[in-house]
């Protein structure tokens, strides 16, 4: 027998379906608007997108490290993702010293429009790894087991949304 499903997982998964059909509609529509027009302009991803990716599966390591072996892997994670938004920034200034922007063409739309809607959605992730490890040094309060279930959980999926955009974007762009 199973134990019932917390509200904080059940939210996830809810929010997991949320966000897949959300990017399953942004593929689609980069799909029809890429055959739709002459003016898709191919350029090279910046290449800190795939030092990214690394920092971005390490911290799913250190996040299962942090459910078995505390605290510690679990700030490590947090920072691994903190990094990880940095270096979207970064690949965004790159891409706009090469003089594209958001709005120069539906190719670079389409990477931003990507990249800054899967950063969002990881600082949530950050958020809640944050309200996690401050409730790890509440004193009354014990490790909230389910809360940190929930939030690995999420962290795991939004790495798996970056592979996959990463994927679209390199065989696309």
């Amino acid at each position: 027998m199973t134990a019932p499903a917390s509200p904080a997982r059940t939210g996830v998964w809810v929010g997991i379906a949320t966000i897949t059909m959300s990017f399953a509609a942004y593929t689609s529509a980069l799909l029809v608007r890429q055959g739709a027009g002459s003016d898709w302009q191919h350029f090279r991803l910046p290449s800190i997108l795939y030092f990214n990716t690394v920092l971005l599966l390490v911290s799913s390591g250190t996040i299962e490290l942090g459910r078995r072996r505390g605290y510690a892997w679990l700030i490590f994670t947090l920072g691994l993702g903190l990094l990880f938004i940095a270096g979207q920034v970064l690949a965004w200034r790159n891409l706009a010293a090469q003089g594209l922007f958001l709005a120069t063409n539906p190719s670079s739309s389409f990477f931003y429009v990507f990249t800054v809607l899967h950063a969002l959605h990881l600082l949530g992730g950050i958020v809640a790894l944050g309200y996690v490890l401050v409730r790890l040094r509440a004193p009354t309060g014990g490790p909230p087991l389910t809360a940190l279930g929930a939030v690995s959980l999420y962290w795991h999926f939004m790495d798996v949304l970056w592979l996959y955009l990463l994927v679209i974007l390199a065989l696309r762009l």
